[in-house]
């Protein structure tokens, strides 16, 4: 199994991956809270989350995946500030937290679908692990790191000597830096609620029976407990947005080790932001980009997913509609150029050895997942395979398949009716007219639309419509 290396945010550093149990991996990767759509931004998250399931399992590891769903509990300030979201979003929309939940979930894995996104081993909800929260808690409180204040549970992070460690924050910087005391119930700024009572929120919808009083648990808890409960008190990675560093995982760490009295994650991986020409992506400001919005402008998912494939996971990514054009023509030419290697191949079948050439794209195509998935140059070799004349197409077929199975791109599925044409220019004017019918659509202009697709027709285009957008093909 060749050698992986990761890099840690716990210690800042490119470490070799050494599971706790060889040829096994335990990954735990946060999911979404589900009170709205997940905008683009959100969901580079889980593009990185399958990239490495992906990876693991095509470096031979067997690899349990969970995620959580956030259901409760998730203020709209990550530190115990502000309204309660799931609640907020029930009330403007007149449906409970639990609708409200079960909508934007649908949604999600929907989005995360047409990303080609597997679905993780388990999916669990923070409103079917309480009594596993509680439990937790009780566990933190029994060793002495808790205290009781305004009604409410809180973790008292200066009994956690380590707290900070991952954020590379000292407890003396924050006590300097306070300015406010948000919450007078605290005894310390960064301390956090384990419980909230109804003192918080008179009027919260989704209560249940603790020890310390009928009430809710805190964002940060559902994650250590869920975890634990499906990957053990010790697991390989966690992982998520760099956004969860200095407050969400620093608060996990501490009442997981709280609980344990040992180490919780030996690796922590998180994905930089992705940022527009006015900042970085957030539910909060309203107006973001959804995959739809992506899709009724004209583009595939998988244009998306190439986009984010084609920079580092580590490395701050701008969005532009200019950048997911050039993604969106990469992606179909690497398509024509697997139907051309189809077409040449006949009916048959990829080779079932690859020879020397073809394995040492294979060989180079691993070296570069093996270093902290560097999935852009992982692109490059998959290019210079299906490009490189002098490889049997059978062989180059069968590389390029392997190496898919890891991007998720789809590369095999593709057939001539996704082919753009042969002829670049009808292609052009083709694609034009359909971006031009999907604007009409969004300005309800349906006699246009129709006699768009009429025109395309008269032309030998035919048109599909599905909730991944607009394609065609030729007659």
């Amino acid at each position: 199994m060749p050698a992986l290396r990761l890099y840690n945010t716990l210690g800042r550093e490119l470490q070799e991956f050494k599971p706790l149990e060889p040829g096994k991996v335990g990954f735990y990767g946060c999911g979404p809270t589900v009170y709205d759509y997940a905008h683009i931004g959100n969901l580079r998250a889980y593009v990185l989350h399958d990239t490495l399931v992906r990876s693991l399992r095509f470096l031979g590891y067997e690899v349990k995946h969970v995620m959580n769903i956030t259901d409760v509990g998730h203020l709209s300030g990550d530190l115990d500030t502000g309204e309660d979201v799931m609640l907020k979003r029930a009330q403007e929309r007149g449906k409970s937290p639990y609708e409200i939940a079960e909508f934007y979930t649908e949604a999600f894995f929907k989005d995360t679908g047409r990303l080609n996104v597997r679905r993780p081993d388990v999916v669990c909800k923070a409103t079917e692990h309480v009594q596993e929260m509680i439990a937790l808690i009780k566990r933190i409180e029994a060793n002495g790191f808790t205290y009781q204040s305004g009604g409410n549970l809180y973790f008292d992070v200066t009994k956690f000597p380590k707290y900070g460690e991952l954020a590379l924050i000292k407890l003396e910087d924050l006590k300097a830096g306070a300015r406010v005391e948000v919450d007078p119930n605290k005894r310390n700024p960064a301390d956090f609620a384990l419980w909230f009572t109804k003192s918080k929120f008179e009027n919260q919808a989704m209560i249940w029976e603790s020890p310390w009083g009928r009430g809710y648990p805190g964002w940060h808890i559902e994650c250590s407990a869920m975890s634990m409960k499906y990957l053990g008190e010790q697991f390989d990675i966690h992982a998520g947005g760099i956004d969860h560093i200095p407050i969400h995982h620093t608060n996990e760490i501490a009442q997981s080790e709280a609980a344990t009295g040992r180490k919780w994650v030996n690796y922590w991986l998180h994905n930089e932001f992705l940022i527009t020409s006015s900042g970085k992506m957030a539910k909060s400001k309203g107006g973001f980009l959804t995959l739809q919005t992506l899709v009724d402008a004209g583009y595939h998912p998988l244009d998306y997913r190439y986009f984010l494939l084609g920079a580092h996971y580590r490395s701050q990514l701008q969005f532009s509609y200019e950048a997911l054009d050039s993604a969106k023509a990469s992606r179909r030419s690497l398509v024509d150029t697997i139907i051309a290697l189809k077409e040449k191949l006949g009916t048959a079948s990829p080779a079932a050895s690859l020879g020397p050439k073809a394995k040492s794209y294979m060989e180079a195509f691993t070296a570069h997942l093996c270093q902290d998935l560097a999935t852009p140059r992982a692109i490059a070799e998959l290019w210079g395979l299906v490009r490189d004349n002098d490889l049997p197409p059978a062989e180059a077929l069968a590389a390029a398949n392997e190496m898919d199975g890891v991007l998720g791109l789809d590369l095999s599925k593709s057939e001539r009716a996704a082919s753009a044409t042969a002829d670049p220019a009808l292609a052009s004017e083709i694609d034009g007219l359909v971006a031009e019918r999907v604007a009409a659509k969004q300005a309800k202009d349906w006699a246009r639309a129709d006699a768009i697709r009429a025109e395309l027709k008269s032309k030998g285009v035919l048109l599909e419509d599905s909730p991944a957008g607009t394609t065609w093909r030729l007659e």
